[in-house]
């Protein structure tokens, strides 16, 4: 393991000043006109076509021209005085699960190819308002299954680090595109662990808010689907609040969402004091790891001793493997639910990839009664976490429980000689704290002897987001190297 960032394996040249500027700073130089939106929208255009041809990370990128006379009307705007909303003139893409008005969404599926929506999911109408500039889409796995960026329309995302690995996913797209500084800042989204484990693998930061913190929606079902969260990514804690700010808060279109209290930024004004930190590691062997993750892990608590935040070993006594079949259970419930009408059509199903239809088959296998045993084991895990938290600050886990993987390989079939019997069993670290509601944000912990990337899951107790972000800053202080690869 090493404390150093190694460069990347992809012959990209040195990104522009303006591109490696934090997003705060980016809004505030545009907002003090010491830099148009233009000229910024302009860097990271460029930015864009030198580096993504290699990666894949941004697809469905607008005309430049279209993008430039936005960020025209922009700068005409703030010459006449007019008001800037807080991600003013910033050029973002988003991912591309989210419904984007008059720009292709395809959820990473043929089926859905040529599909242009005719309204933005809220939080994109939030971006917008608040003067964000959409240039496209981020890449993903097929309807978001699985941690590898990889579909038939747009093909594989490569690791930022190396070309022969996996981004992760499935923000993969998001995450890459940030860590080469091609975007200042991305949204993503997590179910399983989507917004954690490819910021995990390309040394960013991905932020799982509180269950509802941020609205979800249009969707046709806004009151059974609770797993899922939208939610920020960015090259520092700073960016992640940024944007947390316009993503949260109540919609009421969005019945199970809640306000937000006050703002995530200027929270950060308050340092974090230190607190305690229960470490999870690998639940006491209960889950398989690549030998090096929990080393990295560990030596990055050491540094958060620096930042005064001690931390205990503990192993909750907990039946994990129930667990995990709730989740499971839960999870094919609604992304099962959700593919039936794709499943349903003979010409659509033909499209699935395997993993999607294996959701739809197990979903119509459930009965009521299984439902209701899974959710009333995760009321129990919730209650469990309650508990803790009232002798703990935060709940640290790895991220992932293998490095970053061939880009060819779907997906892990086993760690350490012990079979994965699911795509997704191998992220089950990520289960724990979506089954909870709780936020959970990925910081970078360092690189293995290859080179590989890991970081590690600050878990806070439910709506505690703002501590669990504090937090990050004062372990960011102590980090010996910057975020991203270039």
């Amino acid at each position: 393991m090493t404390a150093i960032r190694p460069s990347t394996k992809h012959a990209v040249p040195p990104a522009s000043d303006i591109c490696r500027l934090s997003a705060v700073e980016l809004t505030d130089t545009i907002r003090q006109r010491r830099l148009s939106a233009r000229e910024v929208v302009s860097a990271f255009l460029d930015r864009i076509d030198a580096v993504n041809p290699l990666v894949n990370a941004i697809v469905s990128l607008r005309e430049r021209a279209d993008i430039l006379a936005e960020a025209d009307r922009a700068d005409a705007h703030l010459a006449r005085g007019g008001a800037a909303g807080s991600l003013f003139g910033l050029p973002i893409a988003i991912k591309d699960l989210a419904l984007t008005k008059g720009l292709r969404t395809t959820f990473g599926s043929p089926i859905f190819a040529d599909f242009v929506p005719q309204e933005d999911d809220f939080f994109v109408e939030r971006l917008r308002k608040a003067g964000a500039i959409i240039i496209g889409k981020t890449n993903v796995p097929e309807f978001g299954l699985g941690s590898n960026t990889y579909n038939p329309v747009f093909g594989p995302t490569l690791n930022a680090f190396d070309p022969t690995l996996t981004a992760g996913g499935s923000s993969g797209g998001a995450a890459v595109a940030l860590a080469l500084d091609m975007l200042p800042v991305a949204d993503g989204s997590d179910f399983g662990g989507s917004l954690r484990n490819p910021a995990a693998y390309n040394n960013v930061y991905g932020f799982r808010p509180s269950q509802g913190l941020v609205p979800a929606g249009p969707d046709i079902d806004v009151f059974h689907a609770q797993m899922g969260v939208e939610g920020p990514m960015g090259r520092n804690v700073r960016d992640i609040a940024l944007l947390l700010d316009e993503q949260a808060g109540y919609h009421p279109r969005a019945p199970l969402s809640h306000d937000k209290q006050g703002s995530f930024l200027e929270g950060l004004r308050e340092k974090a004091t230190g607190g305690r930190i229960a470490w999870l590691g690998d639940f006491g062997d209960h889950l398989p790891m690549e030998p090096g993750i929990l080393d990295l892990c560990e030596a990055a608590l050491a540094r958060f001793a620096d930042a005064a935040f001690h931390s205990e070993t503990l192993v909750p006594d907990v039946d994990f493997e129930a667990l995990w079949q709730a989740f499971v259970t839960l999870r094919q419930a609604s992304s099962g639910c959700g593919l039936k009408a794709h499943y349903d059509d003979p010409e659509k199903r033909r499209l699935l990839k395997p993993e999607a239809i294996w959701e739809v088959e197990q979903a119509m296998r459930l009965t009521a009664p299984q439902v209701h045993a899974a959710s009333v084991r995760r009321t129990s895990w919730h209650r469990t976490l309650l508990s803790l938290f009232e002798r703990f600050d935060l709940i640290v886990l790895p991220t992932a429980q293998v490095f970053p993987f061939e880009v060819s390989t779907h997906w892990p079939r086993e760690i350490v000689g012990r079979p994965m019997d699911s795509y997704h069993r191998w992220m089950q670290v990520s289960a724990f704290a979506t089954l909870g509601g709780c936020p959970a944000l990925n910081v970078p912990v360092g690189f293995d002897g290859k080179g590989r990337p890991m970081g590690m899951q600050l878990i806070g107790q439910p709506r505690g987001d703002l501590a669990v972000l504090q937090a990050c800053a004062a372990y960011e202080a102590t980090l010996p190297w910057p975020a991203g690869a270039a």
